[in-house]
């Protein structure tokens, strides 16, 4: 737990660039990267997926890459699909609407009653968690006291992270590295967010663990927040 925040247990993994990026270019899909991930990497990442209670990923990240977010490369059951999005703005033809597995829509009080109510036809659960943007700690207290969510993985894009950080809530974060260099001054990378204004603003990490998986190096880290 983060402080007295009630929360489940937060991995953020993903797969990254040699210079940090999640994608190719703004608005490129991160699945075009993804295809180039070791086949024994994909087997970590869906089997992790397999452990966990729930995923979360942005509603811009679904906008995108319309994803699935299920488990597929190993057996397991798919976790609870969880996707913040404050205006309740998901394309009602989304692969997470699907009925693979359970999804659950976090808005704000700011969303459309007709969006939400496109999204429950769709069969997803609905819950209102924030005034003009979705609370994410309060969000976190929902997962765990409504929805017995105890451990939650992020593959996110960089605002989620970004803000999921920020609100101290992630406690690990797992990369596996791709031997690419993308570059681009406006490629989205791991973390996006506000610009930092000094050293005391930066996000601690400590490694605490690093191998290969088939042919790409992962990294582990425990995320260190300042008292």
């Amino acid at each position: 737990m983060a402080g007295n925040i009630v929360k489940p247990h937060v991995l953020m993994m993903s797969e990254i660039t040699v210079d940090g990026k999640l994608t190719l270019k703004k608005g490129a899909s991160s699945k075009i990267l993804m295809k180039y991930m070791d086949h024994a990497t994909d087997i970590l990442l869906h089997k992790t997926r397999a452990e966990y209670d729930a995923i979360m990923v942005g509603s811009n990240t679904i906008n995108i890459d319309n994803s699935f977010l299920t488990v597929r490369s190993v057996k397991g059951k798919s976790p609870l699909r969880v996707i913040p999005s404050s205006r309740a703005a998901i394309p009602p033809e989304s692969n997470v609407l699907g009925p693979d597995a359970p999804t659950l829509i976090a808005v704000s009080k700011k969303a459309s009653p007709e969006n939400i109510r496109i999204l429950e036809d769709k069969g997803a659960d609905v819950v209102c968690v924030g005034e003009d943007k979705v609370d994410l700690p309060l969000l976190m207290k929902t997962l765990v006291e409504n929805y017995g969510v105890s451990k939650l993985m992020i593959e996110g894009g960089p605002t989620l992270n970004y803000y999921m950080l920020q609100d101290r809530l992630v406690d690990e974060i797992r990369l596996i590295h791709l031997p690419f260099i993308v570059g681009g001054s406006d490629t989205p990378s791991l973390v996006g967010g506000m610009h930092i204004e000094s050293e005391e603003e930066m996000f601690s990490l400590q490694l605490k663990n690093y191998y290969m998986c088939g042919t790409n190096l992962v990294t582990e880290y425990d995320v260190l927040y300042r008292k």
